[in-house]
């Protein structure tokens, strides 16, 4: 049974005190934090760094769109699970409940355009941010430490919507979204 480390700014998830070893054919990360609670397939999310480390090639995909992503495996106390596929490199993100996008006009599946690191003389635009508008939801943008470094950003750094972006031919396949805990509507 999963422990609870501390809660996380979405509604229902939480950082558990469990590590497992991430494991590749080049190298390892040691303590890799599991995310409670458990999603329909397990997913591991890397930053590129990571992947190069790791010597696997982990596709830039969106969270819970694992086909056809880069084997792993994951050693815990109990044993190890090697994955086929499940490791990615999580495409950058912005959680927000109906309520947050309303007055942006966004709606889940836009994408939109970022400025982040005011005052760090390190800012960034980062492009074709997905949108992910559900009502279990909280206002959160969600980088991985590669972006969010290059743009010397740190938590609770506040970032800018610039403008919403046309949807590339690209990237207009989406994954389902995960139904939080306690929520059962998905809008």
């Amino acid at each position: 049974k999963p422990r609870k480390l501390k809660s996380v700014k979405q509604p229902g998830y939480f950082a558990g005190w469990e590590t497992v070893k991430l494991v590749g054919p080049k190298g390892e990360i040691p303590s890799a934090r599991l995310i409670h609670p458990s999603r329909p397939h397990t997913q591991v999310e890397v930053t590129r760094t990571d992947a190069i480390a790791l010597g696997i090639k982990a596709p830039l995909k969106k969270s819970g769109d694992i086909a056809g992503s880069a084997p792993i495996t994951l050693i815990g106390p109990a044993g190890s699970l090697e994955l086929k596929e499940g490791c990615i490199v999580a495409w950058r993100h912005i959680h927000m409940h109906p309520s947050e996008a309303k007055p942006y006009g966004l709606k889940h599946n836009d994408f939109v355009r970022v400025k982040a690191g005011d005052g760090t003389g390190r800012e960034v635009i980062f492009e074709n941010v997905w949108v992910r508008v559900m009502p279990f939801y909280s206002l959160e943008f969600h980088l991985d430490t590669d972006e969010a470094n290059a743009a010397g950003l740190l938590n609770a750094n506040f970032i800018e919507i610039i403008e919403k972006q046309p949807i590339a031919d690209l990237y207009n396949s989406f994954p389902e979204e995960f139904i939080t805990p306690g929520f059962s509507e998905v809008s």
